[in-house]
């Protein structure tokens, strides 16, 4: 199923792709360690940030919407708690 902020989470997800393929090159390129430690670090909060994106876009739409569809309390317990370990 697709949500409106996917567009969003793909976008964050090639931004992350984009600085990963930068720190590839700064190391290949033998740049300060400082410098490739900052890049790693801009990689990391990119895919950070989709992650939470993805998951509270889940919650928001998927688990909420099968509240309203009486969905099985237990069942939707189970997998906010799925979800809720990427967190």
């Amino acid at each position: 199923m697709k949500h409106g902020s996917h567009g969003d989470v793909v976008k964050r997800l090639k931004r992350a792709e984009g600085h990963l393929r930068h720190t590839i090159e700064m190391i290949e390129e033998g740049r300060p360690c400082p410098d490739v430690a900052q890049q790693l670090h801009a990689v990391s909060k990119a895919i950070e940030q989709a992650k939470r994106l993805y998951i509270h876009d889940h919650i928001d739409h998927c688990l909420d919407g099968s509240i309203e569809d009486g969905a099985d309390r237990a069942s939707l317990v189970e997998e906010f708690k799925e979800i809720s370990k990427y967190l």
